[in-house]
């Protein structure tokens, strides 16, 4: 179905690109360029966001940074199911750590994660996933994934967060 989804959305901005590049060398070889050309690159672009998915993100919640460790559920940094097949994971990433750094889950397994920081920006990257999110100060991020394939997903920290920051990094294991 993701498929579809993507292939409906490549044609749509292909043929919205192409119909933005015929007015623009029509008007321009005409002589009159302008409202039209924005208009047709404005409805590219949204068709295009639309198509794929994006959307901006905002936070899933406020937390005092100072306080992380001792406000719920984040006093509990932890794997946790909440339905058969479905998980949530609660991660606290500080200078420069995640915990867990650890995570197991079985195949076909969809998980949520609920990510704080308790220091600075960091970020929270799952490599051949579509996790990608910013962790701020202040802010819960939340991203849910699906692990189909068995293996090792390793996820880092992809803001530059201090010295340490090369180490920070854990992995996520799909039995």
């Amino acid at each position: 179905m993701r498929f579809l989804g993507v292939l409906v959305g490549v044609l749509l901005v292909g043929g919205l690109t192409g119909l933005y590049i015929w007015m623009t060398l029509n008007d321009v070889l005409e002589g009159r360029a302008g409202v039209k050309q924005l208009l047709a690159a404005l409805a590219a672009i949204g068709a295009g966001v639309f198509a794929a998915g994006v959307h901006l993100p905002s936070p899933a919640g406020r937390i005092d940074p100072k306080t992380v460790r001792q406000t719920p559920p984040f006093d509990r940094p932890r794997v946790r199911g909440v339905a058969p097949g479905e998980y949530e994971v609660v991660l606290i990433a500080r200078a420069w750590a995640f915990e867990p750094n650890e995570i197991r889950v079985p195949r076909g397994s969809i998980v949520r994660f609920r990510v704080a920081s308790a220091d600075v920006i960091h970020g929270f990257l799952i490599e051949n996933t579509n996790v990608n999110v910013m962790v701020i100060p202040g802010q819960i991020a939340e991203v849910t994934a699906r692990f189909e394939r068995p293996g090792e997903y390793v996820f880092l920290c992809h803001e530059y967060c201090g010295f340490g920051h090369h180490q920070m990094f854990g992995k996520v294991i799909v039995e």
